[in-house]
């Protein structure tokens, strides 16, 4: 099988090459004012980034993506539309089968992550004939989370940087694996949800399966309670769903804090926005384009 390395250095720095190129020309004028010294750390940071973005552009161009509609026969983008009565089903499917495998999240989030990319690189190898290898390398910190303090991770699309912002608990692989989607090239959030899913519902290993089927259920329930975090506690607990994993679902909906209740209503419009002017359905792609798509083809299946 074909095999392409996407380098992905800048992952390997000890500070994200876009948070420098952000805070180097601050830092230059605190330290150096407007001198030829300060010009000269900016330009370092900038070629940095710079340098590495486009190192990874030129060997991405040769990745062969995933062709939606002729592995699966639906896109993504425009998935027949799913039935409340189908959400509930879905629901009710999920619960049970999480109810009966539950396992504990043990692992180290480094080695969680290296395990995570090798069955996301599988997936996709046996989809495309092509083996994608990329960093498995995961930050803790990136200045996009006081930008958008109600994203669990983000990734930089030219440089391949991935962080996630917190701990998820038991939705943490597949977290992991949606941005290390977009780190191979899938920058659509809708095919980067639906890829990260299959993959590790696919994977064998019950963790990674486990957290595919959390992030689906979640992403049910979101859309079924209108995406209104009160009525989706409500539902949630209606549920049944067993105390260990609903925990962590409460905390993925939790009443905001002074800062996040503040700058997340902005942002998230700006976000959405965004995702449209790139050919997306905006943010509703995180949870009912997923969900749609994913009922689809096993409608087709």
């Amino acid at each position: 099988m074909e095999r392409l390395r996407i380098p992905n250095l800048a992952t390997y720095l000890p500070i994200a090459p876009s948070d420098l190129l952000v805070t180097a020309p601050i830092a230059a004028r605190v330290l150096f004012g407007v001198s030829p010294a300060g010009r000269m750390v900016q330009a370092a940071a900038f070629g940095v980034y710079a340098g590495s973005a486009a190192l990874d552009w030129v060997v991405r161009s040769d990745a062969r993506r995933v062709d939606f509609k002729a592995v699966f026969g639906v896109d993504p983008l425009s998935p027949p539309e799913a039935s409340r009565e189908e959400r509930e089903a879905d629901v009710q499917r999920l619960v049970a089968l999480l109810n009966r495998g539950y396992r504990p999240m043990k692992v180290p989030r480094r080695e969680l992550a290296e395990e995570v990319d090798r069955h996301l690189t599988d997936y996709l190898a046996e989809l495309t004939g092509q083996r994608l290898e990329t960093s498995a390398q995961v930050r803790q910190f990136m200045l996009a989370q006081l930008v958008f303090p109600f994203a669990l991770g983000a990734a930089d699309p030219l440089t391949g940087d991935v962080a996630i912002f917190k701990s998820v608990g038991v939705f943490e692989p597949h977290v992991i694996a949606h941005e290390f989607c977009h780190r191979k090239g899938y920058l659509k959030e809708v095919e980067a949800q639906a890829l990260a899913y299959l993959a590790m519902a696919a994977s064998g290993d019950p963790v990674l399966e486990q957290a595919a089927h959390c992030e689906r259920l979640d992403r049910q329930l979101w859309v079924l309670a209108d995406r209104e975090a009160r009525r989706y506690n409500e539902i949630l607990a209606d549920t049944s769903l067993r105390e260990e994993l609903s925990t962590g679902f409460e905390l993925r909906h939790p009443d905001e804090q002074t800062y996040a209740r503040l700058v997340s209503p902005l942002m998230k419009g700006v976000y959405d926005a965004r995702m449209k002017m790139t050919g997306q359905n905006g943010l509703s792609d995180y949870d009912e384009g997923f969900t749609n798509f994913l009922l689809a083809i096993e409608r087709e299946a």
